[in-house]
Order: structure tokens, then sequence, then C-alpha cells
């Protein structure tokens, strides 16, 4: 048992290493998040009273600025040179095919719950059940795409539930340290809300950070103007730096069990 523990206190130093390292070489992704968010915005505006063909515009939007950003903390987690402007500029388009894919794939089903919940008394109940469902088996997806690689969606579906499977105690754990001082319904919520896009949704990239930053600092005590200010500054970097931390911890469990961890670390015999 002491052994297990070890391994993951390494597991989480090394990822939080990798971290500070690929976000000092590659903090623009802040900015870049900051002008993505700004084209989704637009396109809101743009798609809104465009109906279903909004809807699909605004779709597409999101995937090519979710599959830039994939691109970007991919580069970020290898961690070769310094990011530029120009890597920002050649991002678009990557892993487009691949989160259109995904959200094609969960974009029916979820779309018959919301009108099957709504004619049932417990809808919202049952539905905020399966979306946090959603959330825990689908979590990993965004590391699936861009460093699994998978030949189509139902495969980031099925790589993603085997990785939460194999894997749930130490990709959860930093998570549930953030979250459990604010409370399960804390959690309940926000899972609700990020299981619709299984991390696919480039407004739900931020929504997490948004939402525990506003929750701790309130929780904290600090004044509400004050507090607002922070948040708004800070959700851009922190969540490009829970993005690739996510990258790093995934590349360090993917593939390996908890036993070759502990033998990687020296302590095979513990």
């Amino acid at each position: 048992m002491t052994g297990i523990v070890r391994a993951t206190i390494e597991l989480y130093r090394g990822a939080l290493r990798a971290t500070l390292k690929s976000f000092a070489r590659s903090w623009l992704l802040a900015l870049a998040v900051v002008i993505f968010a700004g084209l989704m915005v637009l396109a809101t505006s743009v798609a809104a009273p465009l109906g279903m063909i909004g809807g699909f515009i605004l779709g597409a939007v999101n995937a090519l600025l979710i599959g830039a950003t994939l691109g970007l903390i991919e580069q970020a987690v290898a961690g070769i040179r310094r990011m530029t402007f120009q890597d920002i500029w050649d991002s678009f388009g990557r892993y487009f095919g691949d989160v259109i894919g995904v959200g094609f794939v969960l974009w029916v089903p979820i779309m018959v719950l919301d009108r099957g919940m709504a004619a049932n008394p417990n809808g919202p109940f049952l539905a905020a059940a399966i979306f946090m469902l959603l959330f825990i088996l689908l979590n990993p997806a965004p590391e699936v795409i861009y460093q699994a690689r998978p030949q189509s969606p139902l495969d980031v579906i099925r790589e993603s539930y085997e990785f939460v499977l194999e894997n749930w105690i130490e990709w959860f754990l930093p998570l549930a340290v953030l979250v459990t001082p604010l409370g399960l319904s804390f959690f309940f919520g926000i899972s609700g809300r990020l299981g619709r896009g299984a991390g696919l949704d480039f407004f739900q990239v931020l929504v997490l950070p948004f939402t525990l930053l506003t929750a701790w600092l309130g929780y904290l005590g600090l004044p509400e103007t004050a507090g607002s200010a922070l948040v708004m500054l800070l959700t851009p970097p922190l969540a490009v730096a829970m993005l690739i931390f996510r990258g790093h911890l995934f590349a360090a469990l993917h593939g390996a069990s908890r036993r070759q961890r502990m033998f990687r670390g020296g302590m095979g015999g513990a």
C-alpha cells in the first residue's frame, strides 16, 4: 500500500513539474484561449437567429476551435519548443474531423434523451445522473483524441471508457481534491453541465476553471467585486494549465498499470 501511495504522489509530482515547464514555454496558449472565446461568442451571435442551420454552423466553429486547442495542448505537452503566434494560426483545422465525429455520435442520443426526459416527471434527476455518468466515462476524450489518436469516434468513446476503468482513481483524484470542500451539490451541478460535451465543447472548457475559481474565491470570503475581476483574469491561464496537466497525467497513465508505474519508480518490491 505504501508503494502505491508513493508511486501516486510521484505521478502527480512529475505531472505538475512537467506542467509548469510546458506552461512556461506555451503561455501564449492562454492568449489563444481568449481569442478563441471571442470567436466563439461572435459565432454564437451570428448563428443564434439561424435555427437548425445556425446550430450546425456553431457546431463546426466549436469543432474548429476545440481541435485547434487540442493541437496546441499537444504541442505544449510535447514541449519541443516555445510556442509562437504562427503555431496558433497553424493549429486551425487540427483534429476537426475527430471532434465533429464524436460530437455527432453523442448529439443524436442526447437529443433523444432531452426530449424523453422533458415528458418524465423525474426527467431532470435522470438526465443529471446520465450526464454525470457521461462526464465520468468520457472525461479523457480530449486526451484520447490527440494522444491515442483512435481511428473513429466510437474508438474515442471506447478508449475513454477503458482508460477510466483502469485509472479512475489517479485520473479523478486531483479534481476530487479541488471539489470536495465545495460539496457534492457542486460536483453534481458541474458534472451535469460538462457531461453533455465530453470535454469537446469550447465554452465548457472554460466553465470548469471559471466555476472552480468563483466557488473557491467565494469560499475564501473574497469580496464579490474583486473576486469577479480575478476570475475573469485567471480563468484562461487556469484552463490552459488544467489542460496541460491533464495531458501530462494522461501520458503517464495511458498504457501503464499501477504495478508498472511502481516498477518505473523503483518500487517494484513495495
